[in-house]
This record gives C-alpha cells, sequence and structure tokens, in this order.
C-alpha cells in the first residue's frame, strides 16, 4: 500500500467514526426530548384533572378557600413554568398542595364517600404514577446522553457540534418526605 492510501483509510475511518458518535448523540438528545414530552403529556392530563377535583372538594369544604386557591395558583404557574428548573420548583409546589387537599379531604366522610372524588382521586393518582415513571425514563435517557457527552472521544463531538448536557428532573427530597399539616 503507498502513504496515500493508508492516509485515505485512516482519514475515511475517522471520518467515519465522527459520523457514528454524531449520530449516536442525535439519538440520545431525541429520546429525551420525547422523553421530556412524555413527562408533558402527563403533567397536562393532571392540570386538567385538577380543577374538577377542587370543584368536587369545594362542594363539601366550602371554608377551605384558601387551600383552593393555593392549589390553582400552583397549577398556573406550573402550567406557566418556562425553563425545566422553574417547572421543577413549581410542580414541586403543585405535589405540596395536591397532598394537602388530600389531607383536608379526610376530614370530610361525605366527600371520601362521594363517587365523583373517588373517581378523580383515582385518576389523580393514577396520573401522578405516570409522571413517575416518565420522569424516570427521562431521566434515565438524560444520564445516558450526559454521560456520552462527557465520555471520550465523544466529548470533543459533543463540543464542536454543540451539544450540551441536559438536567434531571429532581424532586426535593424533604418535599417528598414530609406530610402534610392540615390546620382548622
Amino acid at each position: 500500500m503507498t502513504p496515500l492510501q493508508i492516509i485515505s483509510i485512516v482519514f475515511a475511518v475517522i471520518i467515519f467514526r465522527v459520523i457514528t458518535i454524531y449520530n449516536s448523540l442525535v439519538r440520545f438528545r431525541n429520546r429525551t426530548k420525547e422523553a421530556w414530552a412524555d413527562i408533558d403529556v402527563q403533567l397536562k392530563r393532571r392540570y386538567n384533572l385538577i380543577p374538577n377535583l377542587v370543584q368536587v372538594v369545594k362542594g363539601y369544604a366550602s371554608h377551605e378557600r384558601e387551600l383552593f386557591e393555593k392549589v390553582t395558583q400552583a397549577r398556573t404557574k406550573a402550567m406557566g413554568a418556562k425553563d425545566l428548573g422553574e417547572r421543577q420548583e413549581a410542580e414541586n409546589v403543585l405535589s405540596g398542595t395536591l397532598k394537602t387537599l388530600f389531607a383536608v379531604s379526610e376530614n370530610y366522610p361525605d366527600l371520601k364517600a362521594s363517587t365523583n372524588f373517588l373517581e378523580l382521586q383515582r385518576e389523580l393518582r393514577d396520573t401522578e404514577d405516570k409522571i413517575q415513571a416518565a420522569r424516570r425514563f427521562y431521566n434515565g435517557n438524560v444520564r445516558d446522553l450526559n454521560i456520552k457527552i462527557e465520555s471520550f472521544p465523544a466529548n470533543i463531538i459533543a463540543s464542536m457540534f454543540k451539544f450540551e448536557k441536559m438536567q434531571l428532573f429532581e424532586l426535593k427530597a424533604v418535599e417528598e418526605r414530609e406530610t402534610p399539616v392540615v390546620k382548622f
């Protein structure tokens, strides 16, 4: 083989490797975006259930006006969040207010026996489970993308094509463990 052929082969192998790494980065990025869209779908489902749930609870616990306002404000803030960090914070607040709403419902036996309330509560619990599964799926994809972006030689290709690490969607551990306090 001539030196020109060897250089051509090496150059072709390098080009092929760059293309392969670039395509894998694109694949990871798109999977992560898809995973975020799955979270978004479930969050919208939850946003749609909340007004119905609040209306049912209002019928039984009309003097809990402040709580209903907090739930409504938290929902509005979560729906209007612009970036992942803001969305994450708003979702934490919304989850906390929903826990408080369900804690209040414990004090109203008629409400707990209401078919509408039970159905909405079941739907919301199902949605929360789906949100958790979607978050785990998203975080797994973010982890894989971030590992790929940080690994050699993909980190060189990632920086050349401006691939950026993505942020995990995390809940605050303290808020997850706290029990809502209900005062009358």
